[in-house]
């Protein structure tokens, strides 16, 4: 039986890393893209000593630097044939107003574009693997409201919350579109809300933001059961024709009315297009 080949980003703490245990155990080949490699080298240790799988590798990847974005997928490309399963896990939240280092607001960059122009450079091996796009989105797409003419946050207050759920809203246009303009040649994407789970996610916020996480914490899931569903879209059969949708508790579920919106979606692809423009050559 051939080997599935799957790539997760963000897989070294809380739902990364129990998605990257449960599919190691099924015998995927991992591909970690990781940020910081001594956590996931330590990722990659604890993975082979606990499910005996030596097919596992950690390739550097920084989300918010679009160059080591271009780096990891050429770095995927020179080692692999094709890609089964990509996983775009990784994510965050900010207090305040950052930038990554192509000057893009931080949340913007990290949890939607970065991802972006992974599965650009990555669309050859994703083809010839009739893959699955996975992205991890989150019930917070409901607080929304996206303004196109200024995705960066410099016109207006930023506020933490709002940049995160638009990230997460433009994740849900993300999976449409990718259904939508791969779906004829083989590529199927899906979203997913993980849950409320209690991991480190949210612990840079500060004032009231930081006040609702701690009263939030008690009612919260664990990292491995807001794994599941993710897990679920990796290995469950004969769910192609869901190819587009929104996933909740292993299940289809209703998004927002506002990820339904066609013009913003389309308007989302073309933008991020232009953005990363000068890092697909």
């Amino acid at each position: 039986m051939p080997i599935t080949t799957t790539v997760i980003t963000g897989a070294t703490s809380g739902i990364g890393r129990e998605t990257a245990m449960a599919l190691a155990r099924k015998d995927h080949a991992l591909y970690l893209l990781v940020r910081d490699t001594e956590r996931g080298e330590a990722l990659k240790r604890d993975i082979t000593s606990g499910t005996k799988n030596k097919n596992i590798y950690v390739v550097q990847c920084d989300l918010a630097d679009l160059e080591s974005v271009r780096n990891a997928a050429g770095i995927l490309k020179r080692s692999l044939l094709s890609i089964n399963i990509l996983i775009n896990n990784a994510g965050g939240i900010f207090a305040g107003r950052e930038e990554s280092k192509d000057g893009f607001e931080m949340t913007f960059a990290v949890n939607h574009l970065g991802h972006f122009l992974l599965v650009q450079c990555l669309l050859p091996l994703l083809e010839k693997g009739q893959a699955r796009i996975i992205n991890v989105s989150s019930e917070a797409h409901r607080m929304a409201k996206p303004n196109f003419n200024d995705l960066q946050w410099i016109k207006r207050p930023y506020s933490a919350w709002k940049a995160y759920g638009t990230a997460k809203l433009f994740n849900i246009y993300f999976t449409r579109s990718l259904a939508i303009k791969y779906g004829k040649k083989g590529i199927n994407a899906f979203a997913l809300h993980p849950g409320l789970v209690n991991t480190g996610f949210g612990t840079k916020l500060s004032g009231f933001s930081k006040l609702l996480m701690a009263l939030a914490r008690p009612f919260m899931i664990s990292a491995e059961n807001g794994a599941q569903t993710t897990i679920y879209l990796a290995l469950a059969t004969r769910i192609d024709a869901k190819s587009g949708k929104y996933f909740k508790s292993r299940q289809p579920a209703d998004s927002s009315v506002a990820a339904t919106n066609e013009l913003g979606r389309d308007r989302l692809w073309d933008l991020s297009m232009e953005l990363i423009e000068p890092f697909l050559n």
